[in-house]
């Protein structure tokens, strides 16, 4: 079976596949840079104050670099979402999360679709670090891109996760603890249930995450998608956009 094929097989089992070594650790260093200068940069101007969570997220890397905008149609990326969502991919959005000492939170299992709806699509979570239980990694429950799970429960924070489910309603034995090598990435079905662990370390963990649809198929316009674009094949319109 080609490496390829396997990735879509994983895929189609678990809702999600590990892809190491996606980029080399140099490449991911060079996007880390990027994320902090972009972030300083956004920090020290007045007019996107709101665009730099206290909570360790940035949304919109792609937007106004020229380092996202050409690793988002990176084809190694591109090669792997054909055979998993489709050979018209369309890049949404993307955005940095990073953790430190003084930003530890542990995400709470979700589904990324409940914050979007439409039709489903995929995302990336790329290890701009070494990431392990104590750096805060992402875990996963296979299987669980199946079926959409009720999210109710309770939100007793401003960590941004509006839409979360009860603890008590996930069997943690189930999960895939994904500890990554820097450059190493997960490509995850927005159905399949995932969290991320507390920092409780001294390392920094940086993560960029771009999130991909079918430009083909029909959903909505969606105002954080500022810097969506085709990055293979053609959009509903029957407009060839080559990489």
């Amino acid at each position: 079976m080609s490496n390829l094929k396997q990735i879509q097989h994983n895929f189609e089992r678990d809702g999600f596949v590990i892809v190491q070594a996606l980029f080399q650790p140099d490449e991911a260093k060079k996007l880390k840079d990027e994320c902090k200068f972009i972030i300083q940069k956004a920090k020290s101007n007045s007019q996107q104050p709101k665009q730099v969570a206290n909570h360790g997220v940035y949304v919109g890397l792609a937007v106004g670099s020229s380092i996202f905008q050409k690793v988002i149609t990176d084809a190694r990326i591109l090669d792997i979402l054909e055979v998993i969502l489709a050979p018209n991919i369309e890049f949404l959005s993307d955005k940095a999360v990073f953790k430190d000492e003084m930003i530890n939170f542990a995400s709470p299992w979700h589904q990324d679709w409940h914050y979007w709806g439409g039709q489903h699509k995929i995302s990336l979570w790329v290890a701009l670090d070494d990431v392990d239980i104590d750096s805060g990694c992402l875990k996963l429950i296979p299987g669980s891109h199946r079926k959409v799970n009720v999210h109710d429960g309770v939100v007793d924070d401003d960590y941004g996760f509006g839409h979360r489910v009860r603890p008590s309603a996930i069997d943690e034995s189930d999960a895939v603890v994904a500890e990554l090598s820097r450059g190493d990435a997960v490509f995850f079905h927005d159905l399949t249930l995932h969290a991320s662990y507390p920092h409780i370390c001294e390392r920094e963990r940086w993560v960029w995450i771009p999130t991909y649809r079918d430009a083909i198929t029909e959903d909505p316009d969606y105002s954080w998608a500022v810097a969506a674009k085709i990055v293979r094949g053609h959009n509903l319109k029957n407009s060839f956009r080559p990489t």
